[in-house]
């Protein structure tokens, strides 16, 4: 599990670096189509596990068997870390009475990822990208150099006019973190650090809501004073993950015509309301199932609103993409814990209580980022115009020398 969470964790970071660096100021509408396959997974891929999981037939288990049984099939809906752990701890092992089948679903699901590398391999070798077959210059490879060949006496200006930095190279994208070596730091502003620090615990908080909601939301139903029966609470979890799959594919054509700012207050706000008015109408089990999927619709398209706005601010040079991502990640992994900690001390009325928290957090945060925001444009838009004085005498200097020579032809 390790090994393909690092795997994944990979695919991730380097998606989201490529839509970025290629679409740039269209980035946002790609980012969305992303993250809406990224939860259109997360919401499939429960409902292919589900019928592999029998209440029944567990032979010479106890009640208690059947019991957990029946918790772990509702459970797996909620948390896919839940899925892995309880599987390995409760279900029947060989030798006894029923054996789980719950190992077909993880055979269906690898064969619908197996075209995946299998294209990706195809594409490679097409273009003769992989070592062993390589036979002389391909098309992408030509138009990467023909790229080079427009770029080859220019350098790009990175760090927003504060150091020359030469991106690009035939082999690969280059070191896209060239602006962060210890050469550049000292000339950095503060706001360039302030705003990957911002952006990524925004989501950090954004996203832990997301990880703490799909995996506690069933056993807040379950508990007091909601008593939900199991099989009603776990169509919770499902309901989040189709609002967030929703509100992803509704954020497509959105982020074609609004800001990416816009959408990220606008969704900031809608999930406090959403989060308060659960606390506030916490014994109600309709505004329960209501909250749940506006909850879903508010959080969908933060991660790529937030990702698509810090690297406009920065210029699309790709160093904001890991920082993004990886506080992203440990979001869910920390918020998971915490809260899971926080209702098993202080009961389950808390876990509505730390998203109500959790959210207000992360739009104070936001309302910062927005402030260094401000304070980077107004740097950069100093540094322009100490630029444009120092280059308008040397430009006077060259006109008057060639006036002087055109002269000189003129009187030979």
């Amino acid at each position: 599990m390790a090994v393909s969470g690092l795997a994944m964790g990979v695919i991730d970071t380097i998606a989201n670096i490529q839509l970025v660096t290629i679409y740039q100021k269209d980035s946002a509408v790609f980012l969305q189509a992303l993250h809406f396959f990224i939860g259109f997974g997360a919401l499939v891929s429960p409902l292919i596990a589900d019928p592999f999981l029998s209440d029944t037939g567990c032979g010479n288990h106890t009640g208690n068997g059947t019991e957990i049984m029946h918790h772990f099939r509702y459970m797996l809906r909620n948390s896919l870390i839940a899925e892995h752990n309880i599987t390995q701890s409760h279900l029947p092992h060989e030798g006894e009475a029923a054996e789980s089948i719950v190992h077909y679903a993880f055979w269906i699901m690898a064969v619908i990822n197996l075209p995946v590398p299998i294209v990706v391999l195809l594409l490679m070798y097409r273009e003769q990208l992989i070592p062993c077959c390589l036979s002389g210059t391909t098309s992408l490879l030509n138009k990467d150099e023909l790229a080079m060949e427009r770029k080859s006496n220019k350098c790009c200006f990175a760090c927003y006019n504060l150091s020359y930095v030469t991106f690009c190279s035939v082999t690969g994208h280059g070191d896209i973190f060239s602006c962060c070596r210890n050469d550049n730091l000292r000339t950095l502003p503060a706001s360039f650090f302030a705003i990957h620090v911002l952006g990524g615990m925004v989501l950090f908080m954004t996203d832990g809501i997301v990880g703490a909601y799909a995996g506690f939301v069933y056993t807040y139903g379950v508990s007091p004073p909601m008593s939900l029966p199991h099989k009603t609470a776990g169509y919770l979890a499902s309901i989040f993950w189709a609002a967030i799959t929703a509100g992803r594919l509704l954020s497509i054509p959105l982020s074609y015509r609004f800001q990416p700012v816009r959408l990220l207050m606008f969704n900031l706000v809608g999930a406090i309301v959403t989060v308060l008015m659960l606390l506030i109408f916490y014994t109600s089990s309709t505004f329960l199932f209501v909250g749940t999927c506006l909850c879903g619709l508010f959080l969908s398209s933060i991660f790529p609103c937030m990702l698509a706005y810090t690297e406009d601010i920065l210029d699309y040079q790709g160093c904001a993409t890991p920082v993004l991502v990886t506080s992203a990640g440990m979001g869910e992994m920390v918020m998971q814990v915490l809260v899971g900690s926080i209702i098993h001390t202080e009961g389950s009325y808390s876990f509505l209580l730390c998203g109500v928290t959790i959210a207000c957090i992360g739009f104070i945060l936001f309302i910062a980022l927005l402030l260094f925001q401000r304070m980077h444009r107004n740097y950069l838009t100093g540094t322009s115009k100490k630029s444009a004085i120092v280059e308008e005498p040397a430009a006077e200097h060259n006109g008057s020398a060639k006036t002087e020579r055109n002269e000189e032809k003129e009187r030979c």
